[in-house]
């Protein structure tokens, strides 16, 4: 892997991690479930980051999404108070559809091992 990509790695291994407590901090309560920052990826050029999010046990994933894109802002301005960069990257928040895939994948599994014995 290249020198550039390693760096793009780990800085947005560096935003999931900051992003995680911010958003734990901010938006986490038992009316909105377990909010979790899946996944960051970053642009080459580490201006843009894509953070996927995923809510378990919340009543709308879509409704706390929406409340997270409204403090958009000032999530950006406390990143960059917190993480030393060059560039503070603009943010970009969606659902993760992995765990939901995963959860459906496991429930087809066990159902195939019901109806095969």
């Amino acid at each position: 892997m290249s020198e550039k990509g390693i760096r793009t790695r780990r800085v947005a291994e560096l935003v999931r991690s900051e992003l995680s407590r911010l958003l734990i901090a901010e938006f986490q309560d038992p009316s909105s479930g377990l909010l979790t920052v899946t996944r960051v990826e970053m642009t080459p050029d580490l201006l843009t980051a894509r953070v996927f999010l995923s809510v378990f046990g919340g009543p709308d994933p879509a409704a706390l999404l929406e409340r997270i894109e409204r403090s958009k802002g000032a999530l950006r301005k406390a990143l960059a108070s917190r993480v030393q960069l060059k560039y503070n990257p603009e943010l970009f928040f969606v659902l993760d559809p992995g765990p939901e895939h995963q959860d459906r994948i496991d429930k087809l599994i066990e159902e195939t091992k019901k109806h095969g014995r």
